[in-house]
């Protein structure tokens, strides 16, 4: 198959705040593309790479201050991008990850208090897209890689709390306060007003079917699944 002939790739990422329950939607997502004829690649930020899941590791874990943190979130961003996101699009792929950027805005950006606009700094040097770097006098958005969609778990802090009481024993971000985890949630809304033509806002705060429906209804308006493979 030629280049021409490849299938466009598809960038969607999933985010919220821990407990907001992405977990099974985002394997039932990629089912549904692989049941449409799709080459999926499943992947997760921080990690997707063997670099990436080291400094998962120290993110998770490890005590640093907050621009260590931003540091270490788009070192392994910069690895996956290059290793694994930009290499699966171009080959025609649905690449599915759990988090990416708008996490770090959401968890180091306003759930630590670090500067908003060096966050931007940064994303705009991590996230350039070779192919496109000489349009980023005229099309700075162009030059910079973004996922197509991006499907927003929106859930209640207190709620996301209440469930990670049962969860596996908790890193260091699931251990903080619910006014940390408001924060983000604060954090999250602020990058879906900046870009709403990029987020899909879902309620979590229901039944696991219908948090579901909800997800399917915005993949099928974007015409990417059919109803048949989003049952």
């Amino acid at each position: 198959m030629t280049a021409s002939q490849l299938p466009q790739g598809i960038f969607l990422t999933f985010e919220g705040i821990d407990g907001a329950g992405k977990s099974s939607h985002i394997e039932r997502t990629a089912q549904a593309f692989r049941d449409s004829g799709r080459c999926v690649t499943l992947t997760r930020e921080p990690g997707g790479t063997p670099l990436a899941e080291k400094l998962r590791a120290l993110l998770l874990h490890d005590a640093m201050d907050p621009l260590t943190e931003a540091l270490v979130a788009f070192a392994a961003r910069r690895d996956h991008l290059v290793q694994v996101i930009e290499p699966a699009l171009a080959r025609g792929d649905v690449v599915i990850s759990d988090r990416f950027t708008d996490a770090t805005f959401a968890y180091q950006g306003a759930g630590r208090g670090f500067d908003w606009d060096k966050l931007c700094q940064l994303e705009q040097l991590v996230q350039a897209v070779p192919a496109l770097e000489g349009l980023g006098a005229q099309h700075p958005e162009a030059a910079i890689r973004q996922p197509d969609l991006t499907i927003w778990f929106d859930l209640p802090a207190a709620v996301a709390a209440e469930r990670l009481t049962t969860a596996r024993v908790p890193d260091k971000f699931e251990a903080q306060p619910g006014a940390f985890f408001a924060a983000v949630a604060g954090g999250y809304a602020r990058r879906a007003e900046a870009a709403p033509q990029r987020f899909a806002r879902i309620d979590a705060n229901t039944s696991r079917e219908a948090v579901w429906q909800q997800v399917a209804d915005v993949l099928q308006a974007k015409g990417w699944l059919q109803p048949g493979v989003l049952a």
